[in-house]
């Protein structure tokens, strides 16, 4: 199937599970493709995954990521010096935050590249990295972050389904037809005919430094991830030791949970455009790629672009190919668009600006539909 071929760099080492699951053959007149899956667009979405394979897209560079680690570990260290060497006033305080955070978010690209397996062709080297970045360098569970990501990808914008979306209907009504549905059943959580104001002051400033903070140990603690908190506290104790003999204890504190603002409102930011926008419903069953393209939308390519979103702005081929190294993405851009043409899939790609005001819009229509089904029978 095309989603265990999208996520497995090893194909052949993971088939070996499945046999055992192997009950029996399909009988010759029965159909190989669900009904309400189009044939024709699978087997050229196929196609183009084996072009894709033919021209290496898949094969990482090396030196792409190491060079992204070396900026990531240098902003991070240069975060610290710049209070120990210019003091602790206002400017460097400032400044010293704004760095931290730059580093603190590029590290979240590349723990994303290495939770998919597309930093090196072996998968317990990225494994092992993924822990150091994400647990060491950031502090959160790699298991955790893999467990919510991948159900994500495997059901993108599908309820009940999407981890990403759970925030549906407590905080925010997403979607045109759940925002109906809840209307119709007079619920209201929250009042959604506002959600377009107070999302600004919620989700984008406080997800990680409150709810991801509180789950990502949650999760590790209870499934017992143990390797994974133990990594996780070595960087709560290389931060306040570093920083705690610099700052009073009120200012490291502060200092903490202001950088996780700034770095939890670029992420929301940068992660929402591409799907919040997008089509929200119920599993519709769809095949792969209508499933990821019906969910994703990207953001134009430019250096300060791929930079900026981590090439995230390449939301509907990372979505396509979950294993593909990001420095591939805009090779392989021409080819998908052309077979959405082919098949009449609309394939959305806009500014960087006009995505992240999409968002607000998007959240404005749904408080909307939401209220007038709420308003009438």
């Amino acid at each position: 199937q095309d989603a265990f071929v999208a996520f497995h760099v090893d194909k052949v080492l993971v088939s070996k599970y499945l046999k055992p699951l192997q009950i029996g053959e399909l009988a010759p007149d029965q159909p190989s493709i669900e009904p309400n899956k189009n044939e024709m667009l699978v087997k050229d979405f196929r196609e183009l995954r084996d072009t894709v394979e033919k021209m290496g897209l898949l094969e990482p560079n090396q030196l792409f990521f190491f060079l992204h680690l070396a900026h990531i570990l240098l902003l991070d260290s240069a975060a610290w010096l710049i209070l120990f060497y210019f003091g602790t006033s206002l400017m460097p305080f400032v400044v010293s935050l704004l760095v931290l955070t730059i580093s603190q978010v590029q590290a979240s690209w590349l723990q994303h590249d290495l939770g998919h397996l597309s930093v090196f062709r072996k998968a317990k080297w990225n494994h092992l990295l993924h822990k150091f970045v994400m647990c060491h360098l950031i502090g959160a569970s790699a298991k955790w972050w893999t467990l919510l990501h991948s159900q994500h990808h495997s059901k993108p914008n599908c309820f009940h389904k999407d981890p990403d979306i759970d925030m549906h209907p407590f905080l925010f009504t997403l979607g045109k037809k759940l925002s109906v549905e809840l209307g119709i059943k007079k619920k209201k959580y929250m009042p959604y005919n506002h959600q377009h104001k107070y999302f600004f002051f919620t989700l984008p400033p406080l997800l990680f430094p409150t709810y991801f903070h509180c789950h990502t140990f949650y999760i590790a603690y209870t499934k017992r991830y143990w390797v994974d908190l133990a990594w996780m506290m070595t960087f709560y104790i290389r931060f306040f030791y570093t920083y705690g003999s610099l700052l009073e204890i009120k200012s490291v504190l502060a200092y903490y949970f202001i950088f996780r603002m700034l770095e939890s409102s670029w992420f929301v930011w940068v992660s929402q455009m591409n799907h919040i926008p997008m089509d929200i419903y119920y599993d519709k069953n769809l095949d792969w790629m209508s499933t990821q393209l019906q969910a994703t939308c990207n953001v134009e390519q430019s250096l300060f672009n791929d930079w900026f979103t981590g090439h995230l702005n390449f939301q509907i081929e990372h979505h396509l190919f979950p294993t593909m190294p990001r420095h591939n993405y805009w090779k392989v851009a021409p080819l998908v668009k052309s077979l959405c043409a082919k098949h009449g899939i609309e394939y959305q790609c806009k500014p960087l600006l006009t995505a992240f005001a999409d968002i607000v819009h998007s959240l404005k229509s749904s408080g909307e539909l939401w209220l007038d089904a709420y308003l009438h029978k």
